[in-house]
C-alpha cells in the first residue's frame, strides 16, 4: 500500500501568495470602482451641460417672446396715446419718437431708451411700454427719466418732463407703485387705451 506524506501546514510562501492574490484583487476592485466613478462623473457632467444648454436656449426663446409682447403692446398703445394725453390738456401734435435712444456726452454709449416720447413746446412725456410691467420697470423708468432730464438740461431744454408707464396687463400693485412715483398709468382696454388719473393725482415733474 502506498503511503502519503502528511500535508504541510501554512508556510510563509503560501501566506505570502495569499496576500499577493488578495492585494491583486483589491487593486482590480479599486480600479473598477474608479472606472465606474469616472464614467458616472463624465455622464453627470454631460447631463449638466445638456441641462444648461436647454436652460440657455429656453431663456433665449423667452427673451424673444418677451420682446414680441413688448412690441405688440407698444403698437397697440402708440396709436391712441396722443389723443388720450391731449384730453388731459397737453396738446401734442404727434408722437415725436418711438424707441428714442439717449447717448452719453461723448455720443458713443447708449444710456437710456424710451419706447415712446411725446413732445410739445412746454412738455415731454417719456412712456415705457411693457406687456406686464413689474416693480423693476417702475424703478428703471424713474432712472430713465432722470437721465432724460440731465440730457435736456445739457441742451438748455427747460421743458417739463413727465413719465408714464403703459401695459397691456397692469397689476394693481404696479399701478399703485407707478402713481406713487408721480407717473401716469396707461392701460390697454380693447382696441384703445385709458389713462388712470386718481383724484388728487399730481404728476411728478423731472
Amino acid at each position: 500500500m502506498e503511503t502519503r506524506e502528511p500535508e504541510m501546514g501554512l508556510t510563509f510562501e503560501k501566506v505570502w501568495a495569499m496576500f499577493q492574490e488578495s492585494d491583486r484583487r483589491m487593486r482590480e476592485s479599486s480600479e473598477e470602482t474608479d472606472r465606474q466613478i469616472r464614467k458616472l462623473s463624465e455622464e453627470t457632467d454631460r447631463q449638466i451641460r445638456e441641462v444648461a444648454r436647454h436652460i440657455k436656449e429656453t431663456d433665449k426663446q423667452i427673451g424673444k417672446l418677451g420682446n414680441r409682447f413688448g412690441e405688440l403692446a407698444e403698437h397697440l398703445i402708440a396709436p391712441n396715446i396722443v389723443k388720450k394725453f391731449n384730453a388731459l390738456g397737453f396738446h401734442f401734435d404727434d408722437i415725436s419718437g418711438l424707441r428714442q435712444v439717449i447717448y452719453d456726452e461723448s455720443g458713443g454709449q447708449k444710456i437710456a431708451e424710451f419706447d415712446i416720447l411725446l413732445e410739445n413746446g412746454e412738455s415731454i412725456i417719456g412712456v415705457e411700454v411693457n406687456s406686464k410691467p413689474s416693480y423693476d420697470d417702475v424703478e428703471d423708468h424713474v432712472r430713465r427719466l432722470r437721465i432724460l432730464r440731465l440730457n435736456r438740461d445739457r441742451k438748455n431744454d427747460k421743458r417739463k418732463i413727465h413719465g408714464a408707464l403703459a401695459g397691456a396687463i397692469m397689476p394693481d400693485s404696479i399701478k399703485t407703485a407707478a402713481i406713487r412715483e408721480g407717473m401716469y398709468v396707461v392701460t390697454q382696454t380693447g382696441d384703445t387705451v385709458k389713462i388712470d388719473v386718481p383724484e388728487g393725482f399730481i404728476p411728478r415733474t423731472w
